[in-house]
């Protein structure tokens, strides 16, 4: 996928992979930030938690 990200200063290629991960049982997930958030009980939370992330980050950038 060709574009830019907020950050970027020319289009790039970028790539999505799977941010979703078990360890030890336990649901987890990824963020470009690098770091692990979880662990989450099921899919459904995990799903509405990873949303949750989205906005504060889009909040956090937006008051910079």
């Amino acid at each position: 996928m060709l574009g830019m990200r907020a950050h970027d200063s020319a289009p790039a290629t970028h790539f999505r992979s799977d941010r979703i991960c078990r360890v030890n049982g336990e649901l987890f997930f990824s963020t470009r930030e690098n770091t692990l958030e979880g662990p989450f009980e099921n899919a459904e939370q995990i799903e509405k938690e990873i949303q949750a992330y989205i906005a504060r980050m889009q909040r956090l950038d937006s008051s910079r």
